[in-house]
């Protein structure tokens, strides 16, 4: 393999990885997030916080891979982003340290003021995530303040507060209203009674918004000038990101449905799977409502990776300095080294998450906490 198909298969592969990410761990979030409007007695919460109890950790290792993929891979990437974003990461890491700790802690003590606090920490670490996420995405769209020197050093001239634009604060709204109906479905598997009818509820409502409101993003999308590469790029070249040019071009973002027709499937996915979830929630369809979540999940991701391709960190100060597919990743052969390492682990990885779910399989209900007096959360 060339180094050219070498990039593209690490776009895709991770591509894959923030999918399989958003997939599991996301109705994790999502069930955190809906702790205190779905569960509304200290024992539904303790339900909806048994169904995700087994899995959550292992849906973590999504992330982990994510990560340390962009490290490996794209380090220009990683570097950009984990500097610039650095508030934001930190906010969100912190948030996601609340999770293990509630659900260790929360039952510890039998006090309801105890409990209700450990809930909203729960809660937090459902919501903030899902939310800075999105903003994250949707400020990819507008551009970052990334600068380039002669010598390549990288600097970033933005702060916390100007990543709270309107456009990027509606995409953290469709991250979060799609992982909270993912969430939603989750518990339809998972549960039964009170618990189950309200997630039928919340799903449709859910459901709904994530299609108008991903549907509102994309009309926007269409109105943002998008990045062009003006110049020619040797796709087999060095990543030096100052080596092209970089124009704005009305509505640039959408040059790519036009260029690979096929690309449409995704937005089409994106908007049509949420009103199946909601569907199939009504039809008493859990499985299928899951499926149809999924979807959703995938298509809003890759629409997001189809639209900005090959950008990867558009900058807003510095054009030219835009990092893409062609000029941010480490060398061809850090690159197929690592494609061998992932054609063994990444199989792995889906093996022992597929029989996790197949072990802890079937609902769990207020019967099940109180008859088990060392249940865990």
């Amino acid at each position: 393999m060339d180094y050219e198909t070498l990039r593209i298969i690490w776009w895709v592969l991770i591509g894959v990885l923030l999918i399989g990410f958003a997939v599991t761990d996301g109705f994790d979030l999502g069930v955190g997030a809906l702790l205190r409007i779905i569960g509304h007695t200290d024992s539904e919460r303790r339900v909806m916080i048994n169904t995700i109890g087994p899995h959550w950790d292992g849906n973590q290792v999504w992330f982990i891979t994510a990560g340390g993929a962009l490290f490996a891979a794209y380090p220009l990437i990683y570097a950009a982003s984990f500097s610039g974003f650095y508030f934001a990461l930190l906010i969100t890491l912190a948030a996601l340290w609340m999770r293990p700790v509630g659900f260790d802690y929360r039952s510890k003590i039998d006090s309801p003021r105890w409990r209700n606090n450990w809930d909203w920490a729960i809660f937090a670490s459902g919501i903030v995530p899902s939310l800075i996420f999105g903003v994250a995405l949707g400020n990819l769209f507008l551009g970052v303040p990334l600068n380039y020197d002669v010598m390549l050093r990288p600097s970033y001239d933005g702060g916390l507060l100007g990543l709270l634009r309107p456009f990027a604060l509606l995409a953290g709204l469709v991250s979060v209203s799609m992982l909270l109906m993912h969430g939603a479905v989750w518990l339809q598997m998972k549960t039964d009674g009170f618990i189950y009818r309200r997630s039928v509820n919340t799903a449709v409502i859910l459901g709904i918004a994530t299609t108008v409101m991903f549907g509102v993003a994309g009309i926007w999308v269409g109105q943002l000038d998008g990045y062009h590469l003006s110049s020619v790029m040797d796709h087999n070249g060095p990543s030096n990101p100052l080596n092209k040019t970089v124009e704005l071009v009305e509505g640039g973002w959408l040059s790519n449905y036009h260029e690979y027709p096929l690309m449409v499937l995704a937005p089409i996915l994106g908007l049509v799977s949420p009103l199946l979830v909601a569907f199939l929630s009504v039809k008493g369809r859990a499985g299928w409502a899951f499926t149809a979540s999924s979807l959703a999940i995938s298509g809003i991701i890759l629409t997001t990776g189809f639209s900005l391709f090959p950008f990867l960190m558009p900058s807003s100060t510095q054009l030219n300095a835009s990092l893409t597919v062609w000029d941010a990743t480490s060398s061809e052969t850090t690159l197929m080294i690592m494609f061998g390492v992932a054609c063994v682990f990444v199989p792995l990885i889906l093996l022992y998450t597929a029989w996790g779910y197949w072990v802890m399989r079937g609902r769990v209900t207020e019967k099940d906490i109180a008859a088990d007096s060392h249940q865990l959360y």
